[in-house]
């Protein structure tokens, strides 16, 4: 069955849903105040970046066009999902002005629209915001009862940047908070014909499912968080492997392998927020908000631990390279990146410093202010450096061979590789220092062994004279 649909919002979300939705066949007319985003959709090109939008919005122009009028794509349209930001505020929670602003928009053209609409809010909010901050907007603006003039939802996405198209068709399920059983029946109606995979719709109150957005994002900060303090202790622990461990406790179904990879720590701009977010909601209720908390100091403090130790081993002004700056591989996304923290704080401590990102290039140098030297291109980054840190598993990086490292060096390269995707073909090879993280060696017996002298006291009356 062919929708007719509106998207609020055409940034990389609002895009992405726009343009998913109209590869299903349906008519969908998005709007924005940036009449840029409006321009390029109307010329069938992305207005921002994201993997295969360009070509899903050129392949499906016809039924995909854009406006700045709110009220011209609610009167061309049976349902509206608005995406606008939510940024956090000084508190951890989320502000409303955006969505403030799209809600009065849409009550006032829902005001000269005789048919029933549902409107959808997919931006990211705490419980409460939706009924006791945009509602009443909606009901004033357009002079209408919920659940009577129209049917309000509130139905965000659980997407990754880079995978967002491939994320929204295909979810693991739909989250939908209902006002009513009317408005989650037509929502549900609607994602039946856009949603690949027949993902099961979970239906609750707003509230709840304004819980379980968050809820969902800071699981997955603890769960990471945990597979981090897991790599910290094994690349400590005489012969520690943090992959043979994850890989063991991960065949637990009550565990599970996935995001149980030690590694750097969490960035971007969902789950840092939520963590925070789901804190601030934990503490303003009056409930404990201790581990929201405590995840996201530890979170916070990984690039400085781990900048730490690498600089007493380190002399003073080396050349040090870090390959990855975005805060995973294929994104253009430096928020909350682990790998800028830990350029910052190695130029704090007066390295010099060569960067390389295959897409994040450019806003990694606005981020960093020129205090690195962000190049452009792999070789011409690692040409000097004396360290170089893999900090992000960029598929590029793993195509690296000894030979990129040690070419015209005559001195040991020390590699850093927080991901342990190149231990194959590193390990061991003349003039590399490789460094597994999250892997120990084992300790020769002329050396201290933390783990023996743990328990030499514990067992010594039972050892003497034996």
């Amino acid at each position: 069955m062919s929708r007719r649909v509106s998207v609020i919002g055409l940034g990389k979300l609002g895009a992405s849903m726009a343009a998913g939705i109209a590869s299903q066949g349906h008519d969908v007319v998005g709007v924005d105040i940036n009449q840029a985003a409006v321009d390029a959709v109307n010329h069938g090109r992305a207005p921002v970046q994201e993997t295969g939008l360009d070509d899903l919005i050129a392949a499906n122009h016809p039924r995909l066009r854009a406006t700045r009028s709110h009220a011209e794509a609610i009167l061309s349209s049976d349902i509206s999902f608005v995406i606008v930001p939510t940024p956090s505020d000084e508190r951890g929670a989320f502000k409303l002005q955006y969505a403030a602003y799209a809600f009065r928009e849409i009550g006032r053209a829902l005001a000269g629209k005789p048919d029933y609409h549902t409107v959808v809010l997919t931006s990211t909010v705490l419980p409460g915001a939706s009924r006791y901050g945009l509602l009443p907007i909606l009901e004033r603006s357009s002079g209408k009862r919920c659940g009577e003039g129209f049917g309000f939802c509130y139905s965000p996405e659980f997407v990754a940047l880079g995978n967002v198209i491939r994320d929204f068709l295909s979810p693991d399920f739909l989250l939908i908070g209902e006002y009513d059983r009317r408005s989650g029946d037509h929502l549900e109606a609607h994602y039946r014909d856009i949603v690949d995979n027949g993902a099961s719709a979970a239906r609750m109150s707003i509230e709840n499912a304004e819980l379980a957005k968050i809820s969902v994002n800071a699981y997955v900060t603890t769960k990471i968080t945990f597979a981090n303090m897991l790599a910290e202790i094994c690349d400590r622990m005489p012969g520690g492997d943090v992959d043979v461990v994850s890989n063991a406790i991960g065949l637990d179904t009550r565990i599970g392998r996935k995001y149980l990879t030690g590694a750097l720590g969490y960035g971007g701009p969902c789950f840092p927020r939520d963590n925070v977010a789901l804190g601030f909601l934990a503490s303003a209720l009056g409930a404990p908000a201790d581990l929201s908390g405590t995840i996201d100091r530890l979170n916070r403090g990984i690039a400085e631990r781990l900048v730490s130790r690498l600089v007493g081993t380190v002399h003073p002004g080396a050349t040090i390279a870090a390959l990855g700056l975005a805060y995973k591989p294929r994104s253009h996304v430096v928020e909350e990146s682990q790998a800028i923290q830990i350029v910052k704080a190695l130029v704090d401590r007066k390295y010099r410093v060569l960067a390389f990102d295959p897409l994040a290039g450019h806003e990694a140098n606005q981020e960093l202010g020129g205090r690195a030297l962000v190049l452009d291109s792999i070789e011409a980054c690692l040409q000097d450096a004396e360290v170089v840190l893999i900090a992000t598993p960029d598929p590029s990086f793993a195509q690296l061979t000894a030979a990129d490292f040690t070419r015209g060096h005559t001195r040991t390269v020390r590699v850093v590789d927080f991901w342990r995707h190149l231990a194959p073909a590193l390990q061991g090879a003349p003039g590399i220092d490789y460094i597994a993280y999250g892997r120990c060696g084992v300790t020769p017996p002329s050396e201290p062994n933390p783990l023996a002298e743990l328990w030499e006291d514990a067992v010594a009356g039972f050892t003497e004279g034996a």
